[in-house]
């Protein structure tokens, strides 16, 4: 079963709530499917607070991490123009093929609007998309990688006509049962029809995590890093 857990995910053992539990497909690994209960399912609930994506213009921020990776998948699937942001040229790797239809180093505070802006960097990036949000858009905030506060214009936001700014917190989700075993079992079936490709970039026994969230840390894995316990 895939599971999402509150919390002992480095166990070898968890209580999880029956509505967190989805089946896994048979073409789908363990590992496979270990990536998807956090990072699948923000990306899918953050494109969500966007409506119809059909010829939206979404920008994705963190586009080279495990939720942006996700998300450029399901976005194109939705028949969104899709523009991913990396922090550096070498993150671009792969996004393209991903289905990427642009990608840029950076969000810069001018430029062509975008509909929705998924945003998971903080700092002068959540500013910058705050200007760069069509009339009526959205930007749904669910990270702040760089650490660092937001200044904006307030003024300049809600003068452009009535965009909105979204938070996003999938445990918070989770919990109050607005995701759930449908959603889980939604992107199993995804991987499983080929629809939606999963990067694993390191995967190394539990007992090395400390490795593995170094690497993360230092930002040096693109996608995901799975923690395997005993025989795979």
């Amino acid at each position: 079963m895939l599971a999402w857990a509150k919390g002992g995910g480095w166990a070898e053992r968890v209580p999880v709530r029956s509505g967190h539990l989805a089946p896994i497909p048979d073409e789908v690994s363990f590992e496979t499917a270990a990536t998807l209960p956090v990072a699948g399912l923000t990306a899918l609930g953050v494109l969500a607070l966007g409506g119809s994506l059909e010829r939206s213009r979404v920008a994705i921020t963190g586009a080279a991490g495990g939720v942006g990776r996700f998300a450029v998948q399901l976005a194109h699937d939705a028949a969104a123009r899709v523009t991913a942001v990396v922090g550096s040229p070498e993150r671009e790797k792969g996004l393209r093929e991903l289905g990427a239809d642009e990608v840029v180093v950076g969000l810069e505070p001018e430029g062509p609007a975008f509909d929705l802006i998924l945003e998971s960097a903080g700092g002068s990036s959540l500013a910058a998309a705050l200007g760069r949000v069509s009339p009526d858009g959205t930007v749904v905030t669910f990270g702040n990688s760089s650490n660092e506060p937001t200044s904006f214009d307030a003024r300049g936001f809600y003068r452009r006509g009535r965009p909105t700014m979204r938070g996003y917190f999938v445990t918070h989700e989770l919990l109050e049962g607005r995701l759930g075993t449908a959603e889980l079992a939604e992107l199993a079936e995804l991987v499983a029809s080929g629809r939606l490709r999963v990067e694993i970039d390191l995967v190394v026994p539990w007992t090395e995590a400390a490795s593995a969230v170094t690497a993360l840390l230092e930002r040096r894995v693109r996608g995901k890093a799975v923690l395997t316990v005993g025989s795979s």
